[in-house]
């Protein structure tokens, strides 16, 4: 058995004409697959070139600002309609190439079906792609792009205006001395300097938002799972846990992505963590904070004063006990609006736009195109284990850690031209971000996703003797230097460990650190370390049962009898903290962890 290594290139393989690759999109965060028809595979391809003969056409459907137009009109004939109704779209898009939105035209099937295969590029003049439906984009073969950096010095000076204005209650005093009052002692404000804020999420906005309030004065940490920590202490910054985070904190600036794991993360149980008299700005997503909790937080005290750009639902409805609080400072989402923002835009998404039409891979893609069905069918077992294996090693590592150095070993009988494994690095990569971040991961972005957030993915290849019918024998991932939560996924070389196979087309969990177990990777899986006794299986399968909790699969991996095992618990429905508790408090549960799928 021998072993190669190497770092995989980070630009992929593509044609002026041709682009063929596995979607890596979906909904529900798993692989959405859109094998091409029999009758038309041969003719389905993703053509993003333009003709020899004659320029493309480019809609702009809602206003752009001038520098971005000007560029596009050097390539493209540029058709700037605004306010179309969803029939004259439809009617419009059969003539375009492409098309360039912002927030308020939505792009969804019937554009794609009315566009009769000639639409190749939707740009999204911002970050958020919820007005695009990308499953069908996909599907139709069209590329979608965003510009999601242009903003990023506009979102910053925005938090800290708010910062300011709410500590100095300046909204406040400006409504009151225009309402013919002069109340100098009512509202006397608090001093940024020497107060600590907690910038939770590191990322472009937030690492700027950082840089400016240590300008201030301020002592500044941070909580973000993946900001590396040099990067953090070059600008002064401290990284910690979210939970020190948020009960240190005088002031905390929320910067984090609205996905699963952050939604209404600011609830009841958070705001009793946090010290009192706290001050909270939130210029990423409204869906973070509970709206209804943080009233109750203001009233209570907890909270004495919050500073909003974004909410839930946009814009809020008039009579909301949030908006109307005498101590909430409130902008009607603000953070992008600038002058230099909105061009910045406008050009960041018209070079996105040429670059594809041109046939280039977008960095700021945020769907990928299709793989020949045939290729698909053989991948799709192993693309599915290698996102979810990144998704448990990730979920594995403890909340202080950062993520840089990762390692993926693939072990085939297939010689190395025989096995692109482009795909399955994408999906580990895929497992990996997404989780705790907003970013779509595909294989367009995936090595510059992962390069953005600081992450080292290295490859090593074991080639196996035997028959190389089946692509894979089995899939491991390593992260370095970082701690985990469940000691027992640590290797005996010190890394997080996870490996997996695929069985009858089920992907499979099969080691975890030093542990052999076997157990299917659907639904969520509860991890216990024991002490190997009999009747731990019955034990925490009774408070499981009791908490009408299903078990799918079980599997015990041990080091010797009567010694430490880990018991690997496949479940249906994620069981309640309550219940949890009840299987770390069985005597012979040395630890535990749940890790959703």
């Amino acid at each position: 058995m021998a072993a190669t290594t190497s770092t995989a290139a980070s630009n992929l393989l593509t044609t002026k004409k041709h682009l063929s690759s596995l979607s890596l999109t979906s909904t529900n965060n798993f692989p959405a697959f859109y094998p091409l028809p029999t009758s038309s595979r041969r003719q389905r391809f993703i053509v993003l070139s333009a003709s020899l003969n004659s320029k493309p056409t480019v809609l702009i459907a809602e206003k752009l600002g001038e520098a971005g137009i000007n560029l596009l009109k050097d390539f493209a004939n540029v058709d700037c309609s605004y306010n179309l109704s969803p029939d004259e779209l439809c009617t419009k898009i059969s003539l375009c190439d492409a098309i360039i939105v912002r927030s308020g035209t939505k792009v969804n099937r019937e554009v794609f079906e009315s566009s009769g295969g000639r639409l190749k590029v939707v740009g999204r003049a911002g970050v958020g792609i919820d007005n695009v439906d990308l499953a069908a984009a996909t599907e139709h073969g069209c590329l979608v792009v965003n510009a999601p950096t242009a903003n990023t010095v506009a979102a910053a000076e925005h938090g800290i205006a708010l910062l300011a204005a709410m500590a100095r209650n300046v909204a406040q005093a400006d409504a009151s001395v225009k309402a013919g009052k002069w109340q100098r002692n009512k509202y006397v404000g608090v001093s940024l300097v020497g107060k600590t804020l907690a910038v939770m999420g590191f990322g472009k906005v937030g690492s700027e938002v950082a840089r400016r309030a240590k300008g201030l004065g301020m002592h500044v940490i941070a909580h973000d799972p993946y900001a590396p920590a040099d990067r953090a202490r070059a600008i002064g910054v401290e990284l910690v846990s979210f939970d020190e985070a948020i009960a240190t904190a005088d002031f905390i600036s929320l910067h984090m992505p609205l996905t699963p794991a952050t939604a209404k993360i600011l609830n009841d149980e958070n705001f009793a963590k946090m010290k009192k008299g706290v001050r909270i700005v939130n210029v990423a997503r409204g869906g973070v904070i509970d709206e209804d909790a943080l009233v109750r937080a203001l009233d209570a005290g907890i909270v004495t004063q919050a500073a909003l750009d974004v909410f839930t639902v946009e814009p809020p409805p008039q009579d909301s006990k949030l908006v109307q609080h005498e101590r909430v400072t409130v902008t009607p989402h603000l953070g992008a609006s600038t002058m230099e923002a909105q061009e910045g835009v406008a050009i960041e998404i018209a070079e996105a736009v040429v670059g594809a039409l041109k046939g280039e891979l977008a960095s700021t893609a945020v769907n990928a195109p299709m793989v020949p069905a045939e290729v698909l069918s053989e991948l799709k077992p192993f693309v599915e284990l290698a996102e979810k294996l990144g998704r448990l090693a990730v979920q594995l590592v403890s909340g202080g850690s950062g993520v840089k150095d990762v390692k993926v070993t693939y072990a085939s009988a297939r010689a190395p031209d025989d096995l692109d494994t482009r795909v399955l690095r994408a999906m580990i990569i895929k497992g990996l971000i997404e989780p705790i971040s907003s970013v779509f991961v595909n294989l367009v972005n995936a090595d510059f996703s992962a390069k953005q957030r600081g992450l080292r993915i290295s490859e090593e290849r074991i080639l196996l003797d035997g028959s190389p019918e089946s692509p894979l024998d089995f899939i491991q991932v390593q992260i370095a230097h970082v701690e985990s939560k469940f000691a027992s996924a640590i290797s005996e070389t010190g890394e997080i460990k996870v490996e997996g196979r695929v069985k009858d087309g089920i992907p499979h969990l099969t080691k975890v650190g030093s542990f052999e177990v076997d157990v299917s990777l659907e639904g969520s899986i509860i991890l216990c370390r024991q002490v190997d006794q009999p009747g731990m299986i019955g034990k925490v399968g009774s408070v499981l049962g009791e908490e009408n909790v299903n078990v799918s699969f079980m599997s015990v991996g041990r080091i010797a009898p009567r010694k430490q095992a880990v018991m690997a618990i496949g479940v249906d429905e994620q069981p309640s903290k309550e219940t949890l508790k009840k299987i770390g408090e069985i005597p012979a549960i040395e630890e535990f962890v749940f890790l959703k799928l």
